[in-house]
């Protein structure tokens, strides 16, 4: 009798441990292809981060050149080439030549 119980409990722990293993195993493939899901969201993340960020460096080009025109408009210059080109003003010494049709 011994015997047969040294046999079982040998085949117990044999189950036990093969359970054990496969439980481990289970738990490893799960984290495996949830390790690979999150690399692919975080390289699909990174991607929209760049086009982001390309976006954010346009607007901020687009605000540069809008305050730059805003400090244009202020200038005597400006209100010269309005004058001149809308309202075909002209300043005293200066002399137009035009086309004959």
């Amino acid at each position: 009798m011994a015997r047969r119980a040294a046999y079982r409990r040998r085949t117990q722990n044999r189950f036990s441990l093969f359970l054990v293993m496969l439980v481990v195993s289970m738990v490893l493939v799960v984290i495996t292809v949830k390790s690979v899901e999150l690399w692919q969201k975080r390289e699909v993340y990174q991607a929209k981060e760049a086009v982001l960020r390309e976006q954010i460096a346009e607007e901020e080009k687009r605000k540069e050149e809008i305050a730059e025109y805003e400090k244009y408009t202020r200038t005597k210059k400006y209100v010269e080439e309005v004058a001149k080109d809308k309202l075909g003003l002209v300043n005293e010494d200066e002399i137009i030549f035009k086309e004959e049709k």
